[in-house]
């Protein structure tokens, strides 16, 4: 199992699953899996669709529940840390007919336990504020959200998951769909984000595990975890079941 050394004095995992494994219905889904993500690391969760990926996602986000096993985000059960977790989801749930501006949809990041649309503190609009800054796109906040590039759009979602002050940031699918340089330019801002806080991404891009990402978490109903160094093009097709090119970018983590 692979491990990096964490940012700072607590070396404690952020995520620990073991033995877990789920299935619906009949049909096993995830066997036997057990893993751990230290703080501070850049993970990336592969695997070919069918594998189990989204199933083990919502699993540590604590939307379901394992059939066998136990996981623990933060040292507590997944629906108890959900607070300390920014979440982007591959799609987001937003009619793009809806005149939303791009503060209103960071805002959102910003709901809570005692929070009502509408009723934020001037702490909350600065958080929300700060989180467009971080992403590069405070001078939009007034943009419609409709109007934005896919590029734009994904730097916005960040934002949202940013806007709650998480300590781990999950993003399913970030780079969909965009170009290569604006995959290169999500990919820097990734790791900036990496560090302060422990950045997990699931990808259907393999190209990206050759990246910047720390380690690499291969599923296809078991998970095998790698150094990011220790991924081939041989173990990427093993997991595949075919041929899948791997690029390397030489980049220092």
């Amino acid at each position: 199992m692979a491990e990096i050394q964490s940012q700072g004095s607590d070396n404690r995992p952020v995520i620990e699953v073991r033995d877990v494994s789920f299935a619906y219905m009949t049909a096993a889904v995830l066997s036997d899996v057990t893993f751990s993500v230290r703080r501070g690391d850049f993970a990336c969760i592969v695997g070919p669709n069918g594998g189990g990926k989204t199933t083990l996602l919502r699993i540590i986000l604590g939307l379901l529940a394992p059939g066998r096993g136990t996981v623990r985000v933060f040292g507590r059960p997944p629906a108890e840390a959900r607070t300390r977790i920014g979440y982007m989801p591959q799609h987001a749930q937003l009619d793009p007919l809806f005149p939303a501006r791009v503060r209103d949809v960071v805002m959102m990041g910003r709901l809570g336990a005692g929070h009502r649309v509408g009723w934020f503190s001037r702490h909350d609009i600065e958080r929300g504020m700060e989180a467009l800054r971080e992403v590069g796109m405070a001078d939009l906040a007034q943009r419609a959200f409709a109007a934005l590039s896919g590029g734009q759009r994904q730097r916005v979602l960040i934002a949202r998951a940013l806007a709650c002050d998480p300590e781990l940031l999950i993003l399913d699918e970030p780079t969909a769909s965009l170009d290569p340089l604006v995959q290169d330019e999500m990919t820097e801002l990734l790791q900036r984000l990496n560090e302060r806080l422990t950045v997990i991404v699931v990808s259907h891009d393999v190209g990206f595990v050759a990246r910047r990402v720390r380690t690499v978490i291969c599923v296809n109903q078991s998970v095998n975890v790698h150094d990011a160094s220790e991924v081939t093009g041989e173990s990427i097709r093993e997991l595949y079941g075919h041929d899948v090119q791997l690029v390397h970018h030489q980049h220092p983590h």
